[in-house]
Order: C-alpha cells, then sequence, then structure tokens
C-alpha cells in the first residue's frame, strides 16, 4: 500500500474536504484547494521487494495520511462551490442553475434566428409579388399578347431551373413514366391559371384581378366536395358570404370592369385550384411523393413546352426586335421588363414554397391573404388607380373574408354520438 499526505489550503478553491462533526463551531471551513506541490506533499515510493513501507509526512497546516491503494480507483474529482456563505449548512447547486441559463440563452438566441430568417423570406415573397405585378402590367398593357408574355415566363424559369440541376444547386429529379403522366395534369392547369391570370392583368386593374382572386377558397371548397369528398364545416360556409359579398360590391363600383378580364380572373381561380385538388389526389403514394419546389420546377418546364407552340399558332412570333420596332415600343425595355417580370414570377413562387416547408398551411395561407393586401395596396399606389370608398369597402369585406376562411378551415366538425 503506498501512503500519501494531501495539505488543505485555505484559498478559494474547486475541491474542500468538510470537516463539521464539532457542533461548537458555528462555522465551518471555507472552500479550500487540495493542492499537490513537491513542498506540501512528501511520497515515498516503497521497495517493491518489501512487503510494506512508511512514508514520513511533514504537516504543514493540517495534514491527514490517506491511504491510496494502487489498484484502487478511487480518485479526487473537483466540486463546485456548494455554500453561498460560510455560515450556511445547505447545499446550493450553482453549477446547475447557471447551465439552466446558458440553455436558455441559447435556445432563445436560436429561436430569434429562425424568427428572423422567416420573416425575411414573407418579406421577400412580398416583394417578389409587387414588382412581377407591376412590371407584368407594364410589359402587357404595351404588348397586348398574354399568351406570348405567359410563355416567356415559363422560358426564363425553364432557364433557372436547368441552370440549378445542372450545377447541383439542387437536387435533379429521376421521374418514371407513371410520375411524368400523374404531372402532365397539373402541368396543363398551371399553365392555365398563369394564363388567365395575365389575360385578366391587361383588361383590367391588378387592383381588381387579385380582388376577384380572393374568390379562390369558394372554389377550393367546391371542387374539394366535388372530386375529395370533403364536405365544408358550417364555419367555412359562413366564412364564404363576405367572400363573395365583397366581390359582387367591388365589382359592381370597379372603374375598369370588363367581363373579359373578370371572366379570365375567374377562370384562374377554377384553375388554380384544379391544380391543388388535383396535387392531392396524384400524391396517393407517399414513395412517388416530392417536395413542393421539386414539383413546381417540373411544372414549370413542361408548362414551357405546352404554351410554346400554343403561342406560336395564336400570336404568332411577336417578341422580336423588328416586330417590337414596327408597333413602336421601346424594344430594350419591353425586353428588361419581361425578364424582370418572369425572375420575380419564378422566385416569389420559389420563396413561396420555401416558406411552406417552415410553418403550417394555415399560417401559409394567412401570409398569402396578408400578401394579397399588399400587391393590392402598392398597385394601386404604383398605377393611382382610381378608387371609390364603396369599391374600396368590398375589397376589405373580401378579403376580410379570406382572413377569416383561413382560420377557420382547421375547425373540424365533431362526430355525431349515438
Amino acid at each position: 500500500m503506498q501512503i500519501s499526505t494531501f495539505t488543505l489550503s485555505h484559498h478559494s478553491s474547486s475541491f474542500s474536504l468538510i470537516h463539521n462533526q464539532n457542533p461548537k463551531h458555528k462555522h465551518s471551513l471555507p472552500f479550500n484547494p487540495i493542492r499537490f506541490s513537491s513542498k506540501s506533499i512528501n511520497h515515498t515510493t516503497s521497495n517493491p521487494s518489501s512487503s510494506s513501507s512508511s512514508s514520513s509526512s511533514s504537516f504543514t497546516r493540517r495534514s491527514w495520511p490517506l491511504p491510496i491503494s494502487s489498484s484502487s480507483s478511487f480518485k479526487f474529482r473537483p466540486q463546485p462551490s456548494l455554500f453561498s456563505s460560510p455560515s450556511s449548512d445547505h447545499f446550493h447547486p450553482a453549477a446547475v442553475s447557471v447551465s439552466d441559463d446558458g440553455a436558455t440563452a441559447d435556445s432563445a438566441s436560436g429561436g430569434l434566428i429562425k424568427t428572423l430568417q422567416l420573416g425575411s423570406l414573407f418579406g421577400l415573397w412580398y416583394l417578389f409579388n409587387i414588382y412581377f405585378n407591376i412590371y407584368n402590367k407594364q410589359v402587357l398593357k404595351a404588348a397586348h399578347f398574354p399568351v406570348t408574355v405567359t410563355a416567356v415566363q415559363f422560358a426564363v424559369g425553364t432557364v433557372l431551373v436547368s441552370f440549378m440541376w445542372g450545377l447541383n444547386l439542387y437536387k435533379r429529379p429521376k421521374l418514371s413514366g407513371a410520375q411524368l403522366a400523374a404531372i402532365l395534369p397539373l402541368a396543363m392547369v398551371h399553365t392555365l391559371g398563369n394564363l388567365f391570370t395575365n389575360m385578366s392583368l391587361g383588361k383590367v386593374a391588378v387592383s381588381f384581378t387579385h380582388t376577384i382572386k380572393a374568390m379562390e377558397p369558394f372554389f377550393s371548397v367546391i371542387l374539394s366536395a366535388m372530386f375529395m369528398g370533403e364536405l365544408p364545416t358550417p364555419w367555412v360556409v359562413g366564412s364564404l358570404v363576405p367572400i363573395v359579398g365583397g366581390v359582387a360590391l367591388a365589382s359592381l363600383t370597379e372603374a375598369s370592369f370588363n367581363w373579359a378580364g373578370f371572366w379570365s380572373a375567374m377562370a384562374s381561380n377554377v384553375t388554380n385550384q384544379s391544380r391543388n385538388v388535383l396535387s392531392k389526389k396524384a400524391m396517393v403514394k407517399k414513395e412517388d411523393s416530392m417536395d413542393n419546389i421539386t414539383l413546381f420546377s417540373i411544372i414549370t418546364v413542361m408548362s414551357f413546352f405546352l404554351l410554346a407552340p400554343v403561342a406560336v399558332f395564336l400570336e404568332g412570333v411577336k417578341f422580336t426586335p423588328a416586330y417590337l420596332e414596327s408597333a413602336g415600343l421601346n424594344v430594350r425595355q419591353v425586353y428588361i421588363r419581361s425578364l424582370l417580370a418572369a425572375l420575380c414570377f419564378h422566385a416569389y413562387q420559389q420563396v413561396s414554397y420555401m416558406i411552406l416547408q417552415r410553418v403550417s398551411p394555415v399560417t401559409h395561407s394567412v401570409g398569402n391573404c396578408v400578401k394579397r393586401v399588399v400587391v393590392i395596396v402598392s398597385s394601386v399606389i404604383f398605377f393611382k388607380t382610381a378608387v371609390s370608398p364603396v369599391n374600396a369597402f368590398g375589397t376589405a369585406i373580401a378579403l376580410g373574408g379570406v382572413f377569416l376562411y383561413s382560420r377557420v378551415k382547421r375547425i373540424k366538425s365533431k362526430p355525431k354520438t349515438a
């Protein structure tokens, strides 16, 4: 057996031995470290040939010989300060509270970063939407070729998607024939939805088009009931009343109203909500499903190949410099605005799906409602659209109904009990 001597030193410490068996002592010793030094420890190693030996110990201040076997696993481990004051006889695990505070601070910091990231995405979503509608309206007002303009937007999106896939910025999907067949109907209604929207924007004010598009929930409820068997709750039906009433009131008092623009926007509602219903029906097998950004990218490419020949057939090749000059248009200005509109169109769609991956569908619906308000207000200000008080009131009622719908559609009907 080896015997080592350890000396207690009266200094601030992380090691301690407290001897408080004498009740006469009113206070305990302060926390003292056990120091290992040549001055305070005299350690004599025994001869291996001898059975045992003792080591002489020099006692500085207080010393106790502590027997430590060579085979023992006994170790002195650092202990945190457990006494808040010398007169305290209770343990206070201060180290634990510090650790919890640190974890709470890290959690709060991480939550703040995520909130800032989400807020930035919502800001970009709204900003891209505003610029898309402004540039798109300017192009459609100058060149009355909605099919060609829509095809150009899909063409720019196809180039961006190919660029991302080619540089491995986003994983290139491997599609089977069955998957392509399932996606084709989605691409068709997606193409029609954007085409009808551009046709409406070319005929009426941006604010009026988006007021009519506020009726998307109405068509969503009807189509879901017809093709998915999803019956709406009374709350949902009640929320549709202000939507329909507000759109009707805004339409009756709209200065730029014409039936072509009105029915084009309505057709856009039907096709866009048909796309959503088809998306639910298409993703039946879990292993065949894909994320929304990949699906949108594939649909964009397919939409371009679907619409390009239709644009040439219906409108001819109208976007050549020679034709635009002959029409008295600024070629450079039309090209730049068309490119910016297409970039903003693709960007806001991508950001929208990025937000959907981070929040619930209800939160996304509320954000989409706010986005429509932002687009309407910004377009009225930019284009100086004449808006009567009754028209503004009808628009506000419709948008309020959309917000109410986004909140109540998650309320499930209570099952009937016998």
